[in-house]
C-alpha cells in the first residue's frame, strides 16, 4: 500500500495533485541555490573587481570589507557549484546577519527603511541551504553519490 492510497479521500486527492510538484522539488532547490549564489557572487565581484560596476572603493587588504568581499566571492562560487554547500551556506548566512546588524540595523528598525531587506533575505535563504543541502544539481551530490557506490 503506498502513501497516497492510505490517506482519506480528500487528502489523497490533494497528495496526488501535488505529486508532480514534489518530484521536481529537489531540482527547484538546486535552481534556487544557483540563482541566489550567482546574485550573491555579484557583490564580491563588484567589491574586488568592479564588475559589473564599481559602487565603492576596492576594499583594503585584511579589512572587514575585504573579508566580506572574500566570503561573497568565494562563497558565491562554491555555492553556485554546489560544493561544500552546508558549511559555506552557514558562513555566508552568518556574514549577512553580521552585515545587517552592523550596517543596516543602526540606520533604523524597519528593514525597508534601513535598506537591509536583501541582507535578511540572503541570510535566511542561505540558512535554508544549511539544512536542505545543495540539491541534485551540485558537485556535492555528484561526490557523495560516487562515494556511496
Amino acid at each position: 500500500m503506498n502513501y497516497v492510497s492510505s490517506l482519506p479521500t480528500s487528502q489523497a486527492s490533494t497528495a496526488s495533485s501535488t505529486a508532480p510538484l514534489i518530484s521536481v522539488a529537489p531540482y527547484v532547490l538546486s535552481s534556487l541555490r544557483i540563482m541566489a549564489a550567482l546574485l550573491f557572487l555579484q557583490h564580491g565581484l563588484a567589491k574586488f573587481f568592479g564588475f559589473p560596476a564599481r559602487t565603492m572603493d576596492a576594499p583594503v587588504l585584511f579589512d572587514m570589507e575585504w573579508f566580506a568581499a572574500l566570503i561573497e566571492f568565494g562563497g558565491g562560487i562554491l555555492l553556485t557549484l554546489g560544493l561544500f554547500t552546508r558549511p559555506v551556506a552557514l558562513i555566508v548566512s552568518g556574514e549577512m546577519a553580521i552585515g545587517y546588524f552592523l550596517f543596516h540595523a543602526p540606520q533604523g528598525f524597519y528593514p525597508y527603511l534601513n535598506h537591509g531587506e536583501l541582507a535578511i533575505m540572503y541570510c535566511f535563504v542561505f540558512l535554508y541551504f544549511v539544512f536542505a543541502g545543495a540539491g541534485p544539481l551540485s558537485l556535492d551530490a555528484l561526490i557523495w553519490r560516487r562515494n556511496r557506490t
